[in-house]
């Protein structure tokens, strides 16, 4: 049985889920003010560390520390349980606007609306990229990275160019930037590394990559198949959360695979912005378009959204409750902390072939570029959340 205080923690949790507007940045000041200051479930520095940790991790960074949190609470029970209730509303309302998208679709109101939410949601991710920029940018090597790795991107258009991209981000940060040390101390930290953990970690990326070749693209499992293993892969690859994971998936899903189309991405993206909980239940609407699109019927477009929701959140899950117990170790590494610097360049300048490659669907026209423009000014120098500008664009549809 669950202690009193277990329970609580479990009640705030689902208070946090309903009302955690605003991304990674605004949900770590909510869980300094709700989980410490008021109920004081853990330290401020542990929630510091913990929120560290995450950052030289991939996967994503709020679940990642919502669940840290639950575990020095109450454990692998608790941990797991606040999990599926941080994820839980988002997807599920992901998952039910591929449902009716279709229906929505063919009224002409709900196109007039996506003329104005789709260059909001475009605008939303030019402000990603120009924040994250702005704070990870700050040497040379950091913007050479960046611009390379923009490059990269848009001449390679390429799936298996990120992860050779966020190595070599890295190996060059880490390289320039950590003086040749603590041998002992890496030692020390490896040795207590559990093998068979890394090749769970390992196996279930070789499994469902395995499972995918051999199948038969003609068999109704080969697409359910390969599309855990691609946001698996993605869960593995995405370092700095979700404003990282949606060029990520507009690139492979869209630009290459072709699993959904630009309209159908950037209208999901948009709806999920106006939601609480995490970026990372978008997979949820990609997993179960992709599965629409390819004719599966409703139950397979709802086996879709959990395929992705789950292919992409268990790396990040598996690390965080495997490394938090020896993570005073290892972060004392500076080499693995350096590594985290190069590893963000990369990714800004994946958000901006991101940024380049949404406003080709979108278009270049007057309307558009002015939605664009405002919503980046309005978020840069306004406190006004992302909720009430993709309201404001659901208006300007409907009355105008």
């Amino acid at each position: 049985m669950w202690s009193k205080r277990q329970l609580i923690f479990l009640y705030d949790v689902i208070w946090f889920t309903l009302t955690a507007f605003g991304g990674a940045q605004a949900h770590i000041g909510m869980m300094l003010k709700n989980f410490v200051n008021k109920r004081k479930y853990i330290s401020e520095n542990e929630l510091l560390e913990l929120n560290a940790l995450t950052q030289i991790l991939p996967g994503p960074s709020s679940t990642q520390t919502l669940v840290g949190i639950a575990y020095k609470v109450g454990g692998l029970p608790i941990a797991i349980t606040t999990f599926f209730i941080w994820i839980l509303p988002s997807t599920a309302l992901m998952s039910l606007a591929v449902l009716s998208y279709t229906l929505l679709g063919q009224k002409e109101k709900f196109d007039k609306i996506l003329e104005f939410i789709q260059p909001i949601a475009v605008g939303i991710v030019a402000y990603a990229a120009f924040s994250f920029g702005r704070t990870i940018l700050k040497s040379q090597t950091s913007i050479w990275l960046a611009a390379g790795s923009l490059f990269a991107t848009l001449l390679l258009r390429n799936a298996y160019a990120f992860p050779i991209l966020i190595l070599i981000g890295g190996i060059v940060s880490s390289t320039v930037e950590t003086a040749i040390e603590e041998n002992n101390l890496r030692f020390k930290l490896f040795s207590n590394i559990n093998p068979r953990k890394i090749a769970y970690f390992i196996g279930v990326l070789l499994l469902f990559a395995g499972l995918g070749a051999l199948i038969n693209r003609t068999s109704p499992f080969s697409l359910p198949i390969r599309l855990f293993e691609n946001f698996y892969r993605n869960g593995i690859m995405i370092f700095g959360g979700g404003q990282v994971l949606v060029p990520f998936m507009y690139t492979e899903f869209v630009e290459m695979k072709g699993y959904l189309n630009s309209d159908q991405f950037l209208s999901g993206y948009a709806f999920q912005q106006a939601l609480p909980g995490p970026t990372f239940s978008f997979t949820s609407f990609v997993g179960g378009m992709t599965l629409k699109n390819a004719g599966y019927n409703i139950y397979g477009q709802v086996m879709g959204s959990i395929i992705a929701v789950l292919g992409i959140n268990l790396p990040g899950l598996i690390l965080i409750l495997f490394i938090v117990p020896f993570w005073n170790d290892l972060k004392k590494i500076t080499r693995i902390k350096n590594s985290l610097s190069g590893i963000n360049a990369v990714s800004v300048g994946f958000m901006g072939a991101a940024f380049l490659l949404l406003l080709q669907p979108v278009g270049i026209n007057y309307l558009s570029m002015g939605l664009v423009i405002i919503t980046f000014l309005l978020l840069v120098f306004t406190r006004i959340k992302t909720p009430f500008l993709i309201l404001a664009g659901v208006l300007l549809g409907l009355f105008f």
